[in-house]
């Protein structure tokens, strides 16, 4: 296989668009190599195979959604309170609908994965993964609440979050930070504010 890291996020990043938008059934090796604009049979000279590319196309979402070092660093030296909170839940939802078609390629991954024993067993490690991090992350800083609070709030504003990006008109854009505001309130118990 070959090992240019370029090629190969660049083929990762392809596999995300076409699973975006055209679903896990319409991810193919070919349907990659047009998305990257690189000659037929490049992408099956990367992956081993189609899980290899699906597995990957799930990592590489994580890595694109991860904020940089300055967005810990605010973090670090914010307040402790519910505002703060509140204004962290909105970035963390801006950055994630920011980039669409990873959230969608990630709910597709999460379909396939009922057909993939395989591939729901990565989805699972790097998803609770993810979540143990936040968790962590919250309990760590300092912020109110608990483990519990994080887990609520990753719930509901997933949810938002598929709304926002698969039926856009349910709940208009400054709908979502009242939402978010509103989640945040009525999920933080109060003796933790």
């Amino acid at each position: 296989m070959r090992q240019n890291p370029a090629r190969r996020a660049a083929l990762v990043d392809a596999a995300i668009e076409v699973l975006a938008r055209e679903g896990a059934r319409g991810l193919t090796f070919r349907a990659v190599d047009i998305e990257a604009k690189v000659p037929n049979g490049t992408a099956s000279n990367y992956f081993a195979n189609r899980d290899d590319l699906l597995t990957q196309a799930g990592a590489r979402v994580y890595e694109r959604w991860q904020p940089d070092a300055a967005a810990f660093a605010e973090v670090a030296k914010g307040p402790r309170d519910r505002a703060h909170l509140t204004a962290l839940m909105r970035e963390m939802v801006g950055r994630l609908t920011d980039f669409p078609a990873g959230y969608l390629a990630l709910i597709e991954l999460r379909l396939e994965a009922t057909r993939r024993p395989e591939l729901r067993a990565v989805l699972t490690r790097r998803i609770q993964a993810d979540l143990d991090a936040n968790i962590g992350f919250h309990l760590e800083a300092g912020m109110p609440g608990d483990a519990t609070t994080v887990v609520l709030l990753y719930m509901a504003l997933n949810w938002l979050i598929l709304e926002r990006l698969t039926l856009p008109g349910i709940f208009p854009g400054p709908q979502v930070d009242d939402l978010i505001a509103a989640a945040v309130e009525r999920i933080l118990p109060p003796e933790a504010q």
